[in-house]
Formats: structure tokens, C-alpha cells, sequence
């Protein structure tokens, strides 16, 4: 009697374990099987959309949590030459639109995709000084009254249309009609010698003046978020004399782009039109064209 007991328990206990085993599998094979497959897109943005990518990126990402990004934030001319010389981009979103007409061209071992091209966004360029500076500069026609001015590179956006409005207000000297001629010793002798900070991009430039290095410089006016008790705008420039700053975005694709990356970026860009995201450019300052 006691040895059929032992052998009926030892029977119960083998089918439980079986059971068990079976039911454990069952959670792995559907837990491997509910795993979807993460994607990274590649963005390539203006410094000056550093603060309103980095929360777009992470507001559709805990939508689509199986898209992950990887941010890249410099001048658009700096991207622009990095994209042509093979660097990894799935979306490149420029501060200005030649760096961007520069790629739709074609370059090497790429091209902008097709049809996927948005002017997205206009800004506006500001001069800025530090609060508490006491500048005497009282707008953009009297800039050569400060002791010294940081400006973005001949290659960088805002530098080229900070150079574009000293050509328009006739400040650069007749002889200059073009932005390539106006170098930072051109610019510097046209304005009484105001002495030049050459800087790599806008955040740089930001930078200097929010921390009193330099008395007055000229950013976006989405670059005075976030500055608001360290930086004084002085004037924001009409558009007569900077022209239209417009931002455009595009996907890029090359020979090692996947489909699955090709899908994703074409849908963040859609999302990048969206009510959500219009709101969040219009908080940082932009205007959603």
C-alpha cells in the first residue's frame, strides 16, 4: 500500500513537472516572439534645434519604442560635409536651405530621398548682449560701438546671414556684394575694428555672450529659449536684410540605408508636421511654415 502511494506521488509530481515545463517554454517562445526589432534613425540637426529635437526624439519614441535616435547636433554646413564624406544619416534637418540644396544635387554614395523633402520652419536672427552689459550698441546700424562681437563661421547659417544683413545695410563697404567676401578682417575693419570671436556655431555664440565673453553677437531667436535671464535682445533682424531664414528637412538614404530605416525617418517626418510637434517648435520659438 505504502509503495503504491509513493509511486502514484512520484507519478503526480513527474506530470506537474511536465506541465510546468511546457507552460514555462510557452512564456519564452511568446516572450521571443513579442519582441519586435529596434530600428535607429540617424538625425543630423542644427545646433540651434539641439533643446526641440532632443524632446521631439524622445516623445515619438515612447510612442514607437522599437525606434531609438541618434542625435548629431553642429552647424549645417559642418553636417552638410560630413553626410557628403560618408557619415551615417537617416534625416538631416538644416538651418539653412543651401546646405540642404547642396546634398539634393547629389553626392557620392547618397542622395536626399525623393519627394521627402519639408521647408519646415522660419526663424529669425537676433542681436543679443549680456544683461548687466551696458553696451551702448542700440541696434544692428550702430553694432561697431561695441569692443567686440562673437559671430558664427562663414559656413555656419546665422553667420552667413549676419553677413547677408551687413551687405543689405550697406555696413560691409560698397565693394562687398557677396558673403564669401566677407571675412572676419573685412568685417572687422568695416566696423572700426570691432574685434571678431570666430565661432563654430550658434550654440558657441550663444555661449559667449550669455557668459560676458563677448559684448554683443548674433543668434536665432529659438537660441534665446532657455536664456532668458542670461541674454538681452537687442534687435531682431527684419527679414529685408537677412532674407527668409528658413529650415528644411529631408531623409537621406545611401547604399547601406534599410528599409526599415527608410520607413521610420519618412514616418518622423510626418510626426514632425503633427499638432504635437507644431506646438513644441512654438515653444522653443520657431514658426511652423
Amino acid at each position: 500500500m505504502h509503495h503504491e502511494r509513493k509511486k502514484q506521488m512520484k507519478k503526480t509530481i513527474a506530470v506537474t513537472f511536465a506541465i510546468v515545463s511546457l507552460a514555462t517554454a510557452g512564456v519564452l517562445l511568446a516572450g521571443c516572439g513579442s519582441k519586435e526589432k529596434k530600428t535607429e534613425v540617424t538625425v543630423f540637426a542644427a545646433k540651434s534645434l539641439n533643446g526641440v529635437m532632443d524632446e521631439l526624439c524622445e516623445k515619438y519614441n515612447s510612442e514607437h519604442p522599437n525606434v531609438t535616435f541618434q542625435t548629431n547636433y553642429d552647424s549645417s554646413g559642418t553636417l552638410m560635409t560630413q553626410i557628403k564624406e560618408g557619415a551615417k544619416c537617416n534625416i538631416f534637418f538644416s538651418a539653412g536651405v543651401s546646405q540642404m540644396d547642396e546634398l539634393q544635387a547629389g553626392f557620392d554614395g547618397g542622395d536626399i530621398v525623393e519627394g521627402s523633402r519639408r521647408d519646415l520652419l522660419n526663424n529669425q536672427v537676433c542681436l543679443v548682449t549680456w544683461k548687466g552689459s551696458d553696451t551702448k550698441v542700440t541696434d544692428f546700424s550702430n553694432l561697431s560701438l561695441a569692443k567686440n562681437m562673437a559671430l558664427a563661421d562663414q559656413t555656419v547659417p546665422v553667420g552667413q546671414y549676419t553677413r547677408k544683413a551687413l551687405i543689405n545695410a550697406g555696413m560691409a563697404g560698397s565693394e562687398y556684394t557677396e558673403v564669401d567676401q566677407l571675412t572676419d578682417d573685412v568685417i572687422s575693419k568695416a566696423l572700426g575694428g570691432l574685434l571678431i570671436n570666430n565661432c563654430a556655431n550658434v550654440g558657441a555664440v550663444a555661449s559667449a555672450v550669455a557668459e560676458g565673453a563677448n559684448e554683443v553677437g548674433t543668434v536665432y531667436y529659438s537660441d534665446t529659449f532657455g536664456y532668458e535671464d542670461q541674454l538681452d535682445i537687442i534687435e531682431q533682424l527684419p527679414n529685408s536684410l537677412t532674407g527668409d531664414v528658413i529650415y528644411p528637412v529631408a531623409a537621406v538614404e545611401s547604399d547601406h540605408t534599410s528599409d526599415e530605416e527608410l520607413e521610420a525617418s519618412e514616418d518622423f517626418l510626418t510626426y514632425l508636421q503633427s499638432e504635437e510637434a507644431v506646438k513644441l517648435f512654438e515653444k522653443y520659438h520657431f514658426t511652423v511654415q
